[in-house]
């Protein structure tokens, strides 16, 4: 279901979508040409074996090649979504876009808590992000389902350059929107930091899975407090859409 969503909702956001396995892409590189947006979805690609994307972002790295750095440079969309995000991160093109994949200096480790963290979170849009994704998005929830979800730099002063330049994107928040302590920062992810974009705003990796969340019935309180019709998640969706309009 991880890796049907986002290609359900893009159709949802007004796109045409094609749902396509990394090793047909591999085996005909020029096709990413014929798209705009790339959505590396959530699961467990190749069972977390190593490190949680490590496999995925390797084949990513010498098998599509020249290709992928093609798609990365031009005026394009890349969004990495759970496993996605940890395979955007692995492969060093987030936060630093191209030239991280000279160098990753970020990482997603076990979450906190020592287990895996499936619950609804609240979550705060930072307003001076350059991120395509998130404009016009404020506070609003998704759920999360991961077990390593910790995102680390190599340093505090690491952390501080991408909160300055707006690349800290989306932010854990208590129900009070005060900062986050565990249960409602479900990995310890310190600053409480839920995602983050390259320094163009194209790139962009998310634990939390806003594919989750595209109709009000998807919420857990939906019978209880009133909110829209549609769900916050589709939004991201839908600004990746408008951005080519």
């Amino acid at each position: 279901h991880s890796t049907l969503f986002p290609y359900t909702t893009l159709f949802r956001s007004g796109s045409e979508a094609a749902r396509m396995h990394v090793n047909d892409l591999i085996e005909s590189p020029e096709r990413l040409e014929d798209f705009q947006i790339l959505a590396v979805p959530g699961g467990f690609s190749f069972g977390d074996d190593i490190a949680s994307g490590k496999v995925l972002a390797n084949k990513l790295r010498y098998r599509l090649g020249e290709s992928f750095l093609r798609f990365v440079d031009s005026d394009r969309l890349v969004l990495g979504i759970c496993n996605g995000f940890q395979v955007l991160v692995r492969l060093g093109v987030l936060p630093d876009g191209r030239a991280g994949m000279e160098r990753q200096r970020a990482s997603l480790t076990y979450n906190d808590s020592g287990r895996f963290e499936d619950r609804w979170v609240s979550l705060e849009t930072c307003k001076n992000s350059p991120c395509v994704f998130t404009r016009g998005l404020g506070r609003f929830d998704l759920p999360v389902r991961h077990g390593e979800g910790k995102f680390i730099v190599e340093s505090p002063e690491a952390l501080a350059g991408l909160e300055q330049n707006g690349q800290v994107v989306l932010r854990y928040v208590a129900p009070d929107g005060g900062p986050a302590e565990y249960p409602f920062n479900p990995n310890g992810s310190p600053a409480d930091v839920a995602g983050v974009c390259d320094p163009s705003g194209r790139i962009f990796g998310l634990m939390p899975h806003p594919e989750a969340f595209v109709t009000r019935l998807q919420h857990p309180r939906w019978t209880s407090i009133e909110m829209p019709e549609e769900g916050a998640g589709l939004a991201v969706f839908r600004n990746a859409v408008e951005y080519f309009n």
